[in-house]
């Protein structure tokens, strides 16, 4: 299923009058589909990404209340997210809480800050600056509000 047949069938059930943003974790490949396979288990509630990306970029940081589609490698919608909570803070100011959250390896801080240490450096190369300890993340919090039911 694509990201707008799962937003239209979303939207038949629960009309929003709110537009999505459909994205793949990490970008794609195999992480993609893991981390979305994550969600798809309960196990995975937040995300986060380094600020310097959405101002390179020109965008603006997700806010509660926005939908996304999340995608597999593939381009087929695992599922319809809605962002709960975004907070912004330092790299090394995230909580053991948001870790947790983010459902991946351990679940531990150290872990969590080690992949996005990987995760997070090329953005700041993008932007033409070396990673940044102090550099702000956003960190959203969400819930899944539409799968496609599994077949009978």
């Amino acid at each position: 299923m694509t990201a707008q047949q799962m937003w239209q069938q979303y939207t038949a059930l629960h009309p929003t009058g709110a537009s999505y943003e459909a994205w793949a974790f990490c970008g794609g490949g195999e992480a993609a589909d893991r981390l979305a396979r994550l969600v798809l288990a309960g196990t995975k509630t937040a995300t986060a990404s380094a600020l310097i990306a959405y101002e390179t970029e020109g965008e603006e940081p997700p806010k509660p209340g926005c939908y996304s589609v999340v995608l597999f490698d593939s381009g087929e919608a695992a599922c319809v997210i809605r962002t709960d909570h975004v907070s912004i803070v330092p790299f090394d100011e995230v909580p053991a809480r948001h870790a947790w959250l983010e459902g991946e390896g351990d679940r531990s801080l150290a872990y969590w800050r080690k992949v996005h240490r990987q995760a997070f450096a090329p953005d700041y190369e993008a932007a033409g600056r070396p990673f940044d300890e102090k550099g702000l993340c956003v960190l959203e919090e969400f819930t899944v509000v539409f799968r496609e039911s599994p077949a009978v």
